[in-house]
């Protein structure tokens, strides 16, 4: 069965006379009739990133230079945003449970005072779970453009199993990148740490440290194992 999310306009509505707590007269007029335009505000926000930034600023070519460093970088924001997912939806589990006790609490109380801190309890975790949702909806957004973006770095000449193997080709051409930049005002910590880290990856790729055949036989006997 599918649950019906929970809809902020009743909720803004509900609100807006409270707002007399907080508000003179002439405010509380002028967000009433803002009110609609504040709906649309609310569904239509900006959460998390939008693919433009995606590209130019997370997947910026200095920093990821070839598909395969764009690939991995992909990887590496799907997985978080996949963990923070898995973590929303615990909390909104317990915002729901919680929802529940306070309303069936609400029905046995008999002070009125008290029935009004519960409402207003109720009225807040209510909204909290409709922005969770909503924050919800935008993280699988995100998730479903790093999934696109994938499939589209992913133009079968690099491996997709392994990390390591690229890694080597990517960050030697980043630190190229990094030692562009090095000016005669740059600190010496900073040109230490470009030129050591350059000269340190020249050393691997020229003496071959790294036996990336090796490690992917390895990798493959491990999987036929499991």
């Amino acid at each position: 069965m599918k649950k019906e999310k929970r809809n902020i306009n009743a909720l803004i509505e509900k609100e807006t006379p409270n707002l007399n707590n907080l508000l003179d007269v002439n405010e509380v007029e002028n967000f009433k009739k803002l009110t609609s335009e504040l709906k649309d505000t609310w569904v239509k926000k900006q959460v998390f990133r939008t693919e433009t930034e995606m590209r130019f600023s997370v997947l910026n070519d200095l920093r990821y230079p070839t598909k395969a460093a764009k690939y991995w970088q992909c990887v590496r924001e799907q997985n978080v945003y996949l963990e923070n997912l898995m973590t929303l939806s615990f909390d909104c589990r317990r915002k729901e449970v919680r929802l529940k006790k306070l309303k069936e609490k609400i029905k046995q109380e008999k002070d009125s005072l008290k029935k009004e801190l519960i409402q207003i309890d109720i009225d807040e975790k209510t909204y909290d779970i409709a922005n969770m949702q909503l924050i919800a909806k935008d993280r699988m957004r995100e998730i479903k453009l790093w999934s696109k973006l994938k499939k589209e770095f992913d133009d079968g000449s690099f491996d997709t199993k392994d990390v390591n193997t690229h890694q080597l080709d990517s960050y030697y051409k980043t630190y190229v990148h990094k030692a562009k930049t090095l000016t005669s005002g740059s600190s010496q910590p900073e040109v230490f740490n470009v030129l050591g880290q350059l000269q340190t990856i020249e050393r691997i790729k020229d003496n071959k440290e790294i036996d990336y055949q090796k490690t992917k036989n390895e990798l493959e006997h491990k999987a036929k194992k499991q």
